[in-house]
């Protein structure tokens, strides 16, 4: 780093990036550079370390400030990571070997394209594995624990269990909105509580412990996670909640029109492209909903139009 003097060194490029994070807030410019490329399959030989440098003339105050944000000084690592990843770990039953698979499945896109060093990756190939990883373990939890229950039933609870809008309440439970790391504009518009951005951690995280623990570990996590889920399929009256008709068969009865549904917006590439819905009831928008087919759109949309009908009534 020519003409720059190194201020930290971590074995934790998220750490680093809290880092780094720290000394913008203080007006001190910095660079963050990794020893080796970072990939999202684990290693062996250690860690590569992350280095900080400064301009020669910044270093004493970025030391301060570095110091001055530590838990336990000297030495130790700088708040507030350590806490808040520690307590991602306790929630989710798992510890990492290699802390920077979790912190590769919490990096949103719109944090790696406003690094500059272009030494941040994000984690849409972790959600790509991760959907994989579920998928199969859905799969086989379903075929062990309904032996009886024919291929259609199989299907529809499987669509049931990984929809965006589960996956983002199990998100949503496991608090991983909130370490969620983002990009400045993604932050700003509410990105830790879009279910999209939670629905795809999650599935990031499923594969981050995957490569870390194996499948063994993975599938582990899954049935934990699902379990409350997957019980409520075991009782005899248990049935999939078709919300598309329950809301259609509630307004005709109310004597108004057949709700509508529109496809006001779609993103992500074509073999992860997620559909915003709306639906209207006599030309009057009742609720939106995303999801990774314009079908799972629909009914999350359904049932949101069915809850704020139900809580109008109160």
């Amino acid at each position: 780093m020519h003409e720059l003097t190194v201020v930290f060194r971590s074995a934790s490029d998220i750490e680093g990036r809290v880092v780094r994070g720290l000394l913008e807030t203080h007006g001190i410019a910095s660079l963050l550079s990794s020893g080796s490329p970072q990939s999202i399959f684990p290693l062996g030989g250690g860690i590569a370390e992350v280095q900080i440098a400064v301009r020669p003339e910044d270093a004493d105050e970025a030391r301060r400030v570095i110091e001055s944000h530590r838990i336990d000084q000297p030495g130790s690592r700088v708040i507030p990571l350590r806490g808040e990843i520690s307590a991602l770990e306790r929630r989710a039953g798992y510890t990492f070997r290699d802390p920077g698979l979790l912190e590769h499945a919490l990096t949103h896109t719109s944090r790696a394209n406003e690094d500059v060093s272009g030494g941040v990756i994000d984690n849409e190939s972790l959600e790509f594995l991760g959907d994989a990883v579920l998928g199969f373990a859905i799969a086989d939890l379903l075929f062990r624990r309904f032996p009886n229950r024919d291929e259609g039933w199989k299907s529809k609870m499987k669509a049931a269990l990984v929809s965006t809008a589960s996956l983002a309440r199990l998100a949503e439970h496991l608090e991983l909105g909130e370490n969620l790391l983002l990009g400045r504009g993604e932050e700003k518009t509410g990105g830790r509580r879009k279910q999209a951005l939670l629905a795809d951690g999650y599935e990031a995280l499923i594969a981050a412990i995957y490569l870390d623990g194996g499948i063994d570990q993975a599938t582990a996590f899954i049935a934990r996670q699902f379990e409350g889920l997957v019980n409520e399929a075991r009782m005899p009256s248990a049935a999939f909640h078709d919300f598309k008709s329950a809301l259609q068969e509630r307004v005709q009865s109310a004597g108004d029109p057949l709700p509508e549904y529109a496809v006001i917006g779609e993103a992500g590439p074509d073999h992860r492209k997620l559909f915003q819905v709306q639906v209207r009831v006599g030309g009057k928008p009742m609720a939106e909903a995303v999801g990774r087919s314009k079908k799972e759109a629909e009914q999350e949309a359904a049932r949101l139009a069915l809850e704020q009908m139900q809580k109008s009534e109160i």
